[in-house]
């Protein structure tokens, strides 16, 4: 019974965890940024140390967004009406989420500082010679790329919603040319910062869609990195 007992409050655990995958949007966000940190921590080769940093700062936000989406469940349960009490309770929990990001930023950022800065330094050295003017061109490419798939989905307008998200694509093709041309990781890093900004808005907006979202940034990334790739080799 002892044994069925310890099986049984395991799969409640996990229960809860996939809980808050299948509903919480900002912990599937979590999980992808997870994958990628570790991804690049394996292939960065960071140290023994650094990777335990690293496991308790994923840790230390997915456990936090877990209790802030239990707090709002049992807020929810207690009361169904406004009480500013529980506007409170949910503005706490989710400011420790926002704590325990932030901490995670600067723990990446300390971390894979110096080593993004070397692989940076290398991708400089290859195309250092490259003319500015291929950030103009991805851009415009970028740009002529989103007209026409949103002329193909026939949805929304080519300046205000639809996918995919010209905002996204052109804010990531921006930052994809400051990695590519910039040899300063600080730089590089308060673009991606701009960068999320301006994902993060278009979605506060509800102009977009996070799909539309993910896909217009993605897109923009891809593009230009193969017009780098292009004149590189040209």
């Amino acid at each position: 019974m002892k044994i069925k007992e310890l099986v049984d409050s395991f799969n409640y655990a996990i229960e809860g965890l996939l809980y808050c995958l299948r509903t919480q949007r900002n912990m599937r966000i979590h999980f992808l940024i997870a994958v990628l940190v570790l991804v690049a921590a394996g292939v960065t080769h960071v140290s023994r140390l650094e990777t335990i940093a690293l496991l308790i700062t994923i840790v230390l936000v997915i456990a936090a967004e877990m209790i802030n989406t239990a707090i709002e469940s049992a807020v929810d349960l207690a009361s169904s009406k406004y009480h500013p009490l529980a506007e409170i309770a949910k503005n706490v929990a989710a400011g420790a989420v926002l704590i325990t990001a932030v901490n995670a930023v600067v723990v990446g950022y300390l971390i894979f500082h110096d080593k993004l800065e070397d692989i940076s330094l290398t991708i400089i050295y290859s195309i250092e010679n490259m003319p500015i003017h291929i950030t103009v061109i991805s851009l415009i490419v970028v740009t002529l790329i989103v007209i026409i798939v949103k002329a193909l989905t026939a949805r929304g307008t080519y300046l205000r919603g639809g996918m995919p998200s010209g905002h996204s694509a052109l804010a990531a093709s921006l930052l994809t040319s400051i990695i590519m041309l910039s040899s300063d990781v600080t730089i590089a890093f308060l673009a991606g910062i701009l960068t999320l900004i301006v994902l993060h808005s278009r979605h506060e907006a509800k102009v977009h869609t996070f799909w539309e979202i993910i896909t217009g940034a993605a897109l923009g990334m891809i593009v230009t990195i193969l017009i780098f790739q292009l004149f590189r080799v040209s």
